[in-house]
């Protein structure tokens, strides 16, 4: 790959998913560097004086005993049987309409004429040739799993996305058809049934975590060759590659190519510990990076697909954020940890209860949370109807809030966007930069708070993310209705010496805290 050195680098995709549509998956463009180290040894010179040039020398020369690597035959002998490869009709309107488009980094092959990178790449994605193209119908492939014997089958969502017709293969040779009993796009995994009765080979999905370092074996159907086996280690847990709300990915080592989709990783004893879903990549192929969905999350979720086709999650109803240094130094902790509740939907499960923006959630049950990733992970947990107990910290102090979840909603109430008029004025502080004027004298602001009218790009607020539009709701905990509100608030957090003060803000379709430096 040829690089420019006088333009900049591009950010590889984190997200190029690895199913194979007759197409190359699309990922973004990057550059990945080794080096390697010389290291000298020498023998220990103990005693050297009293050593003859002989010995020395057989001390030197003498090898340890070699040590076999170790040898995964009889594993993979036994488990081949229950990877299958999974072949699926699909019919596409347009590019516009492409399975995850965005979120899975894939196209069509022939139909764009740009190649990545292209700036008519976006153009050509978003409106396709420009002449209406008829549907067309493309034949995908991926990898997936039985996971009982009467022939169920996990893969990804991604894999059978639009599908019409989906057939499976066996490691035999055996082409069996198959229908789709169930998706999730969230966590993107699907459950596949064959047509054919039998009793059919099936995997164990591990009760533990793995540990990184634990050796694992890939297997799938990458590029549609089938029946292949990988090898390598747990790089990483934990991993949020930004494709959804409920990322928790294991990172691998193992290397794993498009078509791989919804293939099993396996332990060494012969359990899976996750899904293949997703790999990092400059090139399109693999470079040792790839991301499973973890055994739990993917077991948890097949069980409901199988026994009602969908997943019900749990919903209270908040939009949460994470806790940054400066949101916990506003808020006068001593670590940057919890979900801080940003925004609470009216008449939801968390207005009921009585939770409030600004409640920093600590804990649910007696489970800590670190993140806001982690909170949303807990609640969607949790099926609907189900009472939860969060530790909250409000004001300064903890108290105990009783929340009883809801079904997840298919569709979220938006939030109008804000005029965008250029303003004029005084900016409220000097240092933040900003121009504000109450909503109510804003045409389409509402009522409530004050309207970021213009932002000085120099200024601290610019660099904090804060736009024209953005409504201001509350400062240092307080409504604010006027920009000398804002002042006072400002004032007030130094005076406390405070470094930063935190606001609440609306901008376009979410409420978010940010936390400005006044000192």
């Amino acid at each position: 790959m040829a690089i420019d050195p006088d333009q900049p680098t591009p950010q590889p995709s984190f997200r190029m998913r690895l199913s194979r549509r007759g197409l190359s998956a699309v990922a973004g463009l990057g550059m990945l560097a080794a080096a390697g180290a010389l290291v000298t040894f020498t023998p220990a010179d103990h005693g050297a004086g009293l050593m003859s040039g002989t010995s020395a020398l057989a001390a030197e020369t003498t090898a340890p005993p070699a040590v076999a690597m170790p040898s995964f035959a009889d594993l993979v002998e036994r488990l081949k049987p229950t990877v299958v490869s999974v072949y699926v009709d699909a019919e596409i309107g347009n590019v516009a309409q492409l399975p995850g488009r965005g979120r899975q980094g894939e196209e069509f092959q022939g139909q764009n004429p740009f190649g990545p990178g292209s700036p008519f790449e976006f153009f050509f994605r978003q409106f396709g040739n420009g002449q209406g193209m008829p549907a067309q119908k493309v034949r995908a492939q991926g990898s997936g799993f039985f996971i009982s014997a009467d022939g169920y089958v996990l893969t990804n969502n991604h894999v059978v996305d639009h599908a019409k017709n989906v057939q499976i293969k066996t490691t035999e040779g055996k082409t069996l058809d198959a229908k789709v009993v169930g998706t999730d796009a969230k966590t993107d995994l699907a459950v596949l049934k064959v047509s054919s009765s039998g009793s059919f080979p099936f995997v164990k999905f591990a009760t533990h975590a793995p540990r990184v370092g634990d050796w694992v074996l890939a297997m799938g159907n990458p590029f549609g060759l089938g029946g292949t086996v990988t090898a390598g280690i747990v790089s990483a847990s934990g991993r949020d590659i930004g494709s959804g709300p409920y990322d928790d990915y294991l990172q691998i080592d193992a290397p794993v190519n498009k078509g791989n989709s919804g293939g099993p990783t396996f332990n060494t004893q012969g359990e899976v510990i996750g899904v293949n879903t997703a790999i990092y990549s400059p090139s399109g192929g693999s470079i040792g990076i790839a991301f499973d969905i973890p055994a739990d999350t993917a077991k948890t979720v097949a069980d409901e697909l199988r026994s009602k086709g969908s997943v019900a999650r749990g919903w209270i109803g908040v939009m949460v954020q994470p806790v940054t240094a400066d949101i916990a130094d506003s808020l006068g902790l001593k670590d940057a940890q919890g979900a801080l509740i940003d925004d609470v939907q009216q008449s939801g499960p968390a207005a009921q209860a009585g939770l409030k923006s600004g409640d920093l959630v600590l804990a649910v049950g007696d489970d800590e949370i670190k993140d806001a990733r982690e909170l949303a992970r807990k609640i969607a947990s949790v099926a609907p109807g189900k009472q939860l107990i969060l530790k909250v910290k409000r004001d300064g102090k903890e108290q105990a809030i009783t929340v009883t979840t809801a079904a997840f909603p298919d569709d979220q109430a938006k939030v109008a966007n804000q005029d965008r008029r250029e303003p004029g004025g005084n900016p409220s502080d000097a240092k933040l930069g900003l121009y504000l004027a109450p909503a109510s004298e804003v045409e389409g602001a509402g009522s409530q708070g004050v309207v970021v009218v213009n932002v000085d790009p120099s200024g601290a607020a610019a660099d904090k993310g804060l736009q024209q539009g953005d409504i201001i709701l509350d400062a240092g905990g307080k409504a604010v209705s006027k920009p000398s509100d804002v002042n006072a608030a400002i004032s007030e957090a130094r005076k406390a010496g405070k470094h930063s003060i935190l606001m609440r803000v609306r901008g376009g379709e979410a409420t978010r805290y940010v936390a400005l430096p006044i000192a």
